[in-house]
């Protein structure tokens, strides 16, 4: 139960961060090997190419915030059920979208992003 606890309280902390708009930071929470897989698109595996994964994208965004309306976990698997409130130099857009998590040692190996590419396509200006 406490490791349940531990990987969720850790997802959270990890949600919330993402508010800093630091990709060092975000990467920090990856293992070594780590993934990142936004499923509409290829997965990026490695810290250092998650790193500039997310700082790629994080350099048009102005403002985030991501709240969680349902998060649980089991074993080394949390599943948090998000809206992410994003503000771009590009247009604004309320995502709604769903992660899952695989944990490892208390850090992230694995993170599948579920979400309507349409969606956050569709607020995002020419």
């Amino acid at each position: 139960m406490a490791q349940n606890a531990d990987n969720v309280a850790i997802i959270r902390e990890f949600i919330e961060a993402w508010s800093s708009l630091d990709a060092d930071r975000l990467a920090e929470y990856f293992t070594e090997d780590g993934t990142y897989h936004n499923m509409p698109t290829q997965p990026v595996s490695g810290k250092d190419n998650v790193r500039e994964f997310i700082r790629g994208f994080l350099a048009t965004w102005t403002e985030t915030r991501w709240d969680i309306l349902n998060i649980l976990g089991e074993g080394d698997v949390v599943i948090a059920e998000r809206v992410d409130r994003t503000r771009t130099s590009m247009g604004d857009v309320d995502l709604p979208c769903t992660g899952v998590f695989e944990m490892e040692d208390g850090r992230i190996r694995v993170w599948r992003d579920y979400f309507d590419l349409n969606t956050f396509m569709g607020a995002m200006k020419s």
